[in-house]
């Protein structure tokens, strides 16, 4: 969840840190290695937090050469300098390849996946969204295609994905060998992009930002207590994928039971907010090792309609490239290629 600004005061400097974690306030510095930029932030933070004794400060130095030595040096200098009770308030940690050294104790997954966000959106580098917008459109073309939607036109694709037409027209341009095109210059797949959706799947867990959730008690619960639970609470923007999703589409798939459940999550500020996973089911935590076993994975869609299908009982059903994606990505690909070919066999249904 991007993070909200309160209306704690300013200090007389006009200065108040981005954003706020509970009574922990954040300020994320990229790309920032002199040591005279570091002081006149940490000055700015100690005083801020001088005039706030309520709450704490956090400053995140990411991408930067300032070394771990080095900023420990900096900080007892700064001991001797700034008032015991502010600085006593406030942290320093560094952001390196996803990794933070610094960070204060026990403040949960949630917090570190907040940050990661937080850290993303300021690290200057292009949103996922325009720098992916290749298989994003790759993505939108196959939805069409896996449920006979019809041809469609460039502005068409250019609302649904929420990008330029140069971008379009670009990726059109890429994909010329598997597209059709009409003579009102709709276009649309006429077959499977073999390659180029082998591309997307190589890069999923980057395009998609996959996070995964285990269960750390030693008792997990019954996914499928998961499943209602996330009814109740009446999640918006969120759709069920993997196999569950799948089954929506074609009935008869063949696999028992669910080894896991995928979500989806529309976020076209490309800003995931995770915050259910703790109310769902407090045991599920944070897993950083793509291998590691998990029992609930979170993909986000960051395309501006997310082309989810409503379901009766809540929640929504994620749309079928997002399936297909989820199965071939759990290494289901006797599963993925029976879904993919029984969408296929469907009668042709009327464009929209």
């Amino acid at each position: 969840m991007l993070p909200r600004i309160a209306h704690e005061e300013k200090a007389e400097t006009g200065y108040r840190p981005a954003a706020r974690w509970k009574n922990l306030w954040v300020e994320i510095k990229t790309q920032l290695h002199g040591f005279r930029n570091f002081r006149s932030i940490l000055f700015e933070m100690a005083y801020w937090l001088a005039q706030n004794p309520k709450n704490r400060g956090l400053l995140v130095l990411a991408e930067s050469r300032i070394t771990e030595n080095r900023l420990n040096e900096e900080m007892q200098r700064a001991a001797r300098v700034f008032h015991p009770d502010a600085l006593s308030r406030l942290s320093v940690a560094i952001s390196k390849e996803g990794r933070y050294h610094g960070l204060p104790k026990n403040l949960g997954n949630e917090f570190t996946s907040w940050l990661d966000a937080l850290v993303r959106k300021g690290s200057g580098s292009p949103p996922a969204k325009t720098r992916d917008s290749f298989y994003l459109i790759l993505e939108i073309l196959m939805h069409q295609w896996l449920l006979h939607k019809g041809p469609m036109t460039t502005d068409w694709l250019m609302k649904a994905v929420g990008c330029s037409y140069p971008t379009v027209a670009g990726a059109l341009g890429r994909l010329a060998h598997v597209l059709h095109r009409s003579s009102d210059r709709k276009v649309e797949l006429r077959n499977f992009p073999k390659e180029e959706w082998a591309r997307l799947l190589a890069a999923s867990d980057r395009i998609r930002s996959t996070v995964r959730f285990a269960d750390v008690s030693g008792k997990p619960r019954p996914l499928e207590n998961h499943l209602r639970r996330l009814e109740k609470l009446k999640i918006p923007n969120l759709g069920i994928g993997g196999v569950v999703g799948a089954r929506h589409y074609h009935p008869n798939l063949d696999l028992i039971g669910t080894p896991v459940l995928n979500f989806s999550l529309h976020c076209p500020d490309g800003v995931m907010d995770l915050e259910f996973i703790a109310k769902l089911d407090p045991a599920l935590k944070l897993v950083r090792d793509p291998l590691a076993p998990a029992q609930v994975i979170v993909h986000a869609v960051r395309r501006a309609n997310a082309f989810f299908q409503p379901r009766k009982e809540g929640l929504a059903w994620a749309d079928p490239a997002e399936c297909l994606l989820d199965l071939q990505e759990a290494k289901l690909e006797t599963q993925a290629g029976e879904f993919l070919e029984a969408l296929q066999k469907r009668v042709e249904k009327p464009s929209p």
